[in-house]
């Protein structure tokens, strides 16, 4: 426990603390990548208009942040045809052949790379850019029609459609653009739905009245917490790393006291937050809007989490079926051998519980006193020491995933390794499980005392399951045979050093990391071993260099 002197200080603790240990049973954002923004480069000499996902710079504005990327590459290839800024990059305009490029004859560029605009003109053309993005539309759309009526007037047909696109555009942008809702000003909004574990909370942005976007979040681990704890939670992730705080915040009714969250939240904007509740009028609207959205996502998300479940039940009863399993087979463990050429063999076992893997029982084996490619020794090998613990009581031994039965074994391979896995499980007073195999060239799924193969259907969910458990105690299996070359590798080295044991040996690979960085190390570095004398380093060093390897 960690004593502070005043909630803010707790607030700032406990957003360090979270940031930097992420513990698991912490409310968390599921997603934590950056908002897209529309940067304007305005310290430039031709300024530039683009997509940006950075935080802030010196001499660029942004406008945002956004939900949706491809809403603002949209908004700006609109933007780029009503006002025709350069859409080449660098702070300097232009291509090194001093021509204008492709943008200046499809009217995309008035060519600031040649000369065929002013300075003060470009930046007319950018300040309404501006001007658009923060909101005030009107003086651009009156600016267009009169334009497109003054080349109607002159028979200038052409420029006066070319006029009248352009106009439609906008009206397009700034009808995508929420309600006007000056009254309300620039307040963010936020709504919030709560069920058992999980919770959803809307943001609604509003800047100068508009709504500019809405996003929605999905927390996790909320079980037991109220309203309060929950939006404070939310709100040290949310602007902690968002790039501006709004000066008001309009919180569900039901939250208690925010005042420690003004206090965190005032001092990040460097000016006064307020974080209160609507009583009435527009603002408390638009927060029942926001938790009327919230209730509808976590209700969606609440369907898709159903039917996936519903959808797992059927797989594991298609199973059952086709297999003419006893039970159903809530509990299936699958086996795989990985080797290289007979060595480092070695041996996997992963779980899936209901249909779902269960990580915290998986297991490795090694495979032990067995030279060549002998896949059928080491399935039997394997099983035997699995099931040799399945009793294990509640000993210093004791393993949960050992002392659980599984209701359905799968191996990978054919009848090879079916009846090697039978004939290790027989040795053993075992409950009736089921075994099968899974072979990979054609999904053929064989059964103990049938000759001939079932072959399931490729779109059944029960054989998209069994490639499933398959396909990861594969992937299981390679990764720790991968891990055990490599450490054998590392190894190697070592045998042919004199004066490192297994306790100096430790000492190198933790100071150190990698054989790479070991290898190419200094004699200085050597000697900064913790655990390894000088002398001793020097010596390393010198047998290092003699042998070539450094």
């Amino acid at each position: 426990m960690i004593v502070t002197q005043n909630e803010v200080e707790a607030l700032h603790l406990e957003q360090n603390l979270v940031k930097r240990h992420r513990p698991p049973f912490n409310v968390r954002l599921r997603d934590d990548k950056s908002f897209p923004y529309i940067a304007v480069t305005v310290e430039d000499e031709y300024p530039r208009v683009m997509f940006t996902r950075e935080r802030h710079r010196r001499g660029v504005w942004y406008f945002g942040p956004y939900a949706n990327a491809k809403k603002v590459r949209e908004t700006l290839d609109v933007l780029n045809r009503v006002f025709p800024y350069r859409p080449c990059e660098g702070p300097k305009p232009g291509r090194h052949s001093g021509i204008p490029c492709l943008d200046y004859h499809i009217d995309r560029c008035l060519a600031p790379c040649v000369g065929y605009v002013s300075k003060d003109d470009y930046r007319t053309i950018i300040d309404q850019v501006i001007e658009f993005l923060s909101g005030e539309t009107e003086p651009i759309q009156r600016e267009l029609e009169r334009k497109m009526r003054e080349a109607a007037a002159e028979e200038r047909f052409e420029d006066a459609a070319r006029y009248r696109n352009r106009l439609r555009s906008v009206q397009h942008l700034a009808e995508r653009q929420a309600a006007d809702r000056r009254s309300v000003g620039t307040v963010d909004v936020i709504g919030l739905a709560v069920e058992g574990d999980r919770a959803v909370v809307q943001v609604f942005p509003l800047r100068d009245g508009k709504m500019v976007d809405r996003y929605s979040f999905h927390l996790e681990n909320v079980g037991g917490q109220d309203t309060t704890t929950i939006l404070e939670s939310f709100c040290l992730e949310y602007y902690g790393g968002s790039p501006s705080v709004p000066p008001q915040i309009i919180v569900p009714r039901d939250a208690g006291d925010m005042s420690a969250l003004e206090e965190f939240l005032s001092e990040r904007r460097g000016a006064r937050v307020e974080v209160r509740v609507a009583e009435r009028g527009e603002k408390r609207r638009l927060q029942e809007l926001a938790s009327e959205n919230a209730a509808h996502a976590l209700a969606s998300d609440t369907a898709v989490a159903e039917q996936k479940r519903l959808r797992r039940i059927e797989a594991l009863e298609e199973l059952r079926e086709a297999l003419n399993l006893e039970s159903l087979p809530i509990r299936i463990e699958c086996f795989d051998i990985s080797t290289a050429m007979g060595s480092e063999n070695v041996g996997a076992v992963v779980v899936f519980q209901d249909a779902l893997p269960k990580k915290a029982h998986y297991r490795k084996f090694g495979v032990r006193g067995q030279e060549g490619m002998d896949d059928f020794a080491a399935m039997a090998e394997v099983m035997r020491r699995r099931f040799a613990r399945l009793s294990d009581g509640t000993g210093e031994d004791h393993d949960e995933s050992f002392a659980a039965t599984p209701n359905l074994v799968v191996v990978d391979g054919g009848k090879g390794q079916l009846s090697a896995a039978l004939a290790a499980m027989q040795a053993f007073d075992l409950p009736r499980v089921a075994v099968v195999a899974l072979a990979k060239r054609e999904e053929e799924v064989f059964v103990p005392g049938r000759s001939d193969p079932i072959r399931l259907s490729r779109h059944s969910p029960s054989l998209q399951l069994l490639q499933r458990i398959r396909d990861e105690a594969h992937r299981f299996a390679i990764g720790f045979h991968r891990q055990r070359r490599e450490t054998r590798s590392f190894g190697s080295i070592f045998d042919e050093l004199q004066g490192v044991g297994p306790a100096r040996r430790r000492a190198i690979l933790q100071h150190f990391g990698s054989a790479e960085r070991f290898l190419a190390a200094t004699q200085e570095e050597l000697e900064g071993v913790p655990g390894v004398p000088a002398k001793t380093a020097r010596a390393i060093y010198a047998q290092l260099h003699k042998a070539g390897r450094a």
